[in-house]
């Protein structure tokens, strides 16, 4: 894991508290400094202020993305405005939680990401899920019953062996259903589909 931080107190203390749950492996006083640490050390995840010197935590998310890395991005940050939190998780990132609201929840935002979940802090989860559903509304995706259940079943965790089941039909078909859902959706991943279904309503945060 790596930490971006431009604050030394603040980078301190949030250091010794993630070392209880994950390895922290670098840490980054700039966007641009994230960046270049994040292409040399490939971390799992990071967590990361939004407002830094020369390049921003979004603008950090956004140049990684572009270059296809795995990285899971939680932002830690003191911006409370849906409309941020909305453009950061628009972006790709998978936790925001609020610095005033530091510490346990850090550690469950982490744990959760880790777990391949998206987590948004409850403090603003509510104006930022309307935020982000007003946007989704505009825009016309057509899918198919089908392909809404699958996206729901997904969304919640279910292996394509249980989501077979669930609906009998085959493995094969399920995995041309997620691929087509990708397909679609222009994402890439499973955290992008699970990002969607919660615009959607499909399932709730």
């Amino acid at each position: 894991m790596i930490l971006a931080d431009d604050h030394v107190m603040v980078a301190e203390a949030l250091g010794r508290l993630i070392d209880e749950v994950a390895d922290l492996i670098g840490q980054a006083a700039d966007g641009q400094q994230l960046v270049e640490q994040a292409r040399l050390l490939k971390p799992d995840i990071i967590v990361s202020d939004i407002t830094m010197p020369v390049m921003s935590g979004l603008d950090a998310l956004r140049q990684l993305k572009s270059e296809h890395s795995s990285a899971r991005f939680i932002f830690l940050t003191v911006h409370t405005e849906a409309s941020v939190a909305a453009e950061a998780m628009r972006a790709g990132a998978c936790g925001y939680l609020l610095k005033a609201a530091a510490g346990e929840e850090l550690l469950e935002a982490i744990r959760a990401v880790m777990a391949g979940r998206i987590y948004l802090t409850p403090h603003i989860a509510g104006d930022v899920l309307r935020t982000i559903s007003r946007s989704a509304d505009r825009q016309e995706h057509h899918l198919t019953a089908r392909q809404r259940e699958i996206l729901r079943l997904v969304a919640q965790g279910k292996r394509m062996k249980e989501i077979a089941a669930d609906l009998k039909i085959s493995v094969r078909t399920v995995e041309d259903h997620k691929s087509q859902l990708l397909h679609v959706l222009g994402v890439k991943s499973t955290a992008d589909l699970i990002r969607f279904a919660l615009k959607q309503g499909l399932i709730s945060d």
